[in-house]
């Protein structure tokens, strides 16, 4: 996907206080994929990685009319994770482990690939026999190497197991991580942070200091210093920094970082630190060795031409 890069200009590179905090900020264009529109923030051309994070998809919002929806056929990933957070709808989750779980708005679903994983991604019947919606997230992060070739798992938390922090009048949700003296009970494999707040015209919020972080507006817009981040804009911040925003709308962030990991190879649903393991997997895929997904094994996505 072509992404337009917004970056900040030389003035920044002279701590302009206009620019103080921001090293770049990315406006994604959008993409419909087979009915879905999506914003590709993570990976672009000036911008691979966000601390752990080497993918970050906004889904929708869309709203499909009875009988149709998303239709994900199983593909595979390899040494890493996927995270899926709803905003809106719901979506079916069908793995080579054999988990069959609905996802819903609130829920962190961590699938972690490591040697190998197949999902699907689909709806319920009874979910696709009315009018829906779909909108949310869905971000992968790399594994450090000594965890790249674990054992598939997955994991799911439901809406009520992720903890919440009040900072004056802003929620903050932490999805992932350590943040506002609230910790998340989602595995980690590393020093990673993911958490959403909501805020309202006026209301400012101090974000947490992160080795490696970025800012993105899934709705409204927000101003750091004297510098705008607009709706569904990403922004990268400057490493340990203290940045502090305030909502010029009513604003829905998000802000995701940690630890570096270094440079991993991608292609397609695949990453990983060593070029080869990356050769392997797009080979196991068009030869078919990796496990198939129960009750789905009849379809799935060819790899794409090398």
């Amino acid at each position: 996907m072509t992404n337009l890069l917004k970056e900040t200009t030389g003035e920044c590179e002279q701590k302009s206080q206009s620019c103080e905090g921001i090293e770049m900020i990315i406006e994604p264009k959008e993409r419909d994929l087979g009915g879905l529109s999506v914003r590709r923030a993570l990976p672009t051309a000036k911008l691979r990685s966000v601390g752990p994070w080497i993918f970050f998809d906004h889904m929708g919002p869309v709203e499909f009319e009875a009988g149709k929806g998303i239709d994900v056929r199983p593909h595979p990933h390899i040494n890493l994770a996927t995270v899926t957070y709803l905003f809106e709808g719901e979506i079916l989750h069908r793995d080579s482990l054999a988990n069959l779980q609905p996802i819903k708005p609130g829920d962190i679903n961590l699938m972690v690939a490591g040697s190998g994983i197949v999902h699907s991604e689909r709806e319920r019947p009874q979910v696709r026999e009315e009018d829906h919606k779909l909108h949310g997230l869905q971000l992968w992060h790399a594994l450090p190497e000594e965890y790249e070739e674990i054992p598939p798992a997955f994991y799911h938390y439901g809406v009520d197991d992720i903890p919440t922090a009040r900072i004056g009048e802003v929620t903050v949700r932490v999805m992932i991580g350590k943040a506002y003296s609230v910790e998340s009970p989602v595995k980690t494999f590393c020093n990673t942070l993911y958490l959403e707040a909501f805020l309202e015209p006026g209301q400012s919020l101090t974000l947490p200091m992160v080795e490696q972080s970025a800012l993105y507006v899934a709705s409204g817009a927000v101003k750091i210093h004297q510098t705008t981040v607009d709706e569904h804009n990403l922004a990268l911040l400057t490493p340990n920094s203290q940045v502090r925003i305030t909502a010029e709308l009513h604003s829905r962030i998000v802000l995701f970082g940690g630890e570096p990991l270094g440079e991993r190879f991608m292609y397609w649903n695949f990453a990983s630190s060593r070029k080869e393991r990356v050769q392997q997997a797009m080979d196991d895929w068009e030869a078919q060795r990796f496990v198939k997904v129960p009750d789905d094994a009849d379809e799935f996505i060819p790899l794409p031409k090398r």
